[in-house]
């Protein structure tokens, strides 16, 4: 069973990737990549192509890509969404997630935050 690889999108402070990787994570962001400023159907495409879960903020935009994702029959290693929190709040959460889900569990999967607190 593969640990989640991540993908930060540029809501996301890079400070969280420093410290997921700090601790042995899997973890990329956007200004690591070079994408700020893409779309988001752009920054999904990449997650998908680097084998990421994407992470954001953006639940509108990331659920409607999510529905638009499973009528084309594409598919995807997960989608992440948050409401925002403070730093430390959100390490625990992401820090569950990874310890409670594997990679093969997030593909297709459109997940909240909020279930690990």
């Amino acid at each position: 069973m593969a640990t989640i690889k991540l993908y930060f999108d540029e809501d996301v402070t890079d400070a969280l990737t420093r410290v997921l990787r700090a601790r042995g994570f899997d973890a990329l962001s956007v200004y690591a990549a070079s994408l700020k400023g893409k779309t988001d159907l752009e920054q999904l495409e990449f997650a998908v192509s680097q084998h990421r879960a994407i992470f954001t903020f953006n639940v509108k935009h990331f659920a409607e890509l999510a529905k638009q994702y499973s009528a084309e029959g594409k598919s995807h290693y997960g989608i992440i969404v948050s409401n925002q929190l403070p730093f430390s709040e959100l390490l625990h959460r992401v820090l569950n997630l990874l310890r409670l889900r594997t990679a093969e569990e997030m593909v297709d999967r459109l997940d909240w935050l909020q279930n690990y607190k």
